[in-house]
């Protein structure tokens, strides 16, 4: 008999295969459900509504070192972005380059979510701006906020308001109450209340406006694709069941697989239809999404280096505290 475990994850090629039943883990009987990941990370914290989820990896971390030992980490990485390139600034706000940002109204859905984790690292690493240097306008409220689930208090020397209810990121972009805003979620789901296209709004740019050729320099500089999301399976589950742990690490890994030969089928027909160069074509086919501890040490270690330095934890937690034993190999 198989044993019979819901999953909650946001839905992409690297975990669709999971959903459709087109890669099973071996005696699990998965049952999945797809949710935004604002919405999945606030119901897990909240009240562990899945046996296994997709996490917050700054949740994560702020989690283990304030004692709550609910989950066990699994090393796969289910998105990945550059996120410091999707800061959204107002036209009108005297903000050319990050330096600029100094003194600023800058939005931010939640602090201590890991695209912001990122974003403050980069600009604080990159380009010398502190998130002290920064006046900061939350937008979730304490009842579907992740920060009330793990306890997590404003570090000392950062400003942080709570966005009133009646108003959001969108709005206050919008009318000019906000300079800047680090991340913008304005997807439809429980917690996040933004609906506004900024994006396409007259008076809102990217702060790079080549996001692309930003993103290239910052990795190639630095060889790090940030990590954003993984996934966690309740601990009393991962200690009753040992077993479970790398058939899931597995099922994932053979997902990923199927989602990087479609990507290669996509670019061998865009080299026959040349619509690429060859060249491109053969950096295009590289694996960049890898999951385990080996191929992504650096970045995790990047991750919480960054945790603890912004004060999101009181130490530096070790890769070791974060995911299962048997993975730590992999």
């Amino acid at each position: 008999m198989k044993l019979p475990l819901s999953i909650g994850m946001s839905v992409n090629p690297r975990t669709q295969p999971i959903f459709d039943g087109a890669v099973t883990a071996d005696a699990i009987d998965l049952f999945p459900s797809a949710v935004h990941p604002s919405e999945l990370f606030w119901r897990q914290l909240r009240f562990a509504d899945f046996d296994v989820s997709e996490m917050s990896l700054s949740s994560l971390m702020i989690a283990v070192t304030k004692g709550d030992d609910r989950w066990v980490g699994l090393p796969i990485f289910t998105t990945r972005y550059f996120f410091h390139t999707r800061i959204l600034v107002r036209t009108d706000a005297g903000i050319d380059k990050p330096a600029d940002l100094k003194g600023k109204r800058v939005g931010v859905p939640e602090y201590q979510q890991t695209g912001a984790l990122w974003t403050r690292g980069v600009l604080q690493h990159e380009f010398g701006v502190r998130p002290s240097d920064m006046e900061f306008w939350m937008e979730r409220p304490p009842s579907h906020s992740h920060r009330t689930a793990v306890g997590f208090e404003p570090p000392p020397g950062v400003t942080i308001h709570q966005i009133l209810p009646e108003q959001n990121i969108g709005t206050m972009m919008a009318s000019g109450a906000l300079d800047a805003t680090l991340l913008y979620l304005s997807h439809d789901n429980l917690v996040d209340r933004s609906r506004i296209d900024l994006l396409n709004h007259p008076q809102v740019k990217r702060l790079f406006p080549d996001s692309v050729a930003e993103g290239t320099r910052y990795y190639r500089k630095t060889g790090l694709y940030p990590i954003n999301h993984g996934m966690v399976i309740k601990r009393e589950i991962a200690e009753k069941h040992p077993w479970v742990v790398l058939n899931l690490y597995k099922a994932f890994q053979q997902a990923n697989q199927m989602a990087d030969a479609q990507r290669r089928e996509h670019i061998e027909y865009h080299l026959a239809a040349g619509l690429i160069a060859p060249e491109s074509g053969i950096a295009l086919a590289k694996p960049v999404l890898h999951h385990g501890i080996a191929a992504n040490r650096a970045v995790l270690e990047t991750a919480a280096h960054y945790s603890h330095e912004q004060g999101l934890t009181s130490r530096r937690v070790e890769l070791e505290e974060l995911f299962a034993a048997s993975t730590m190999m992999q």
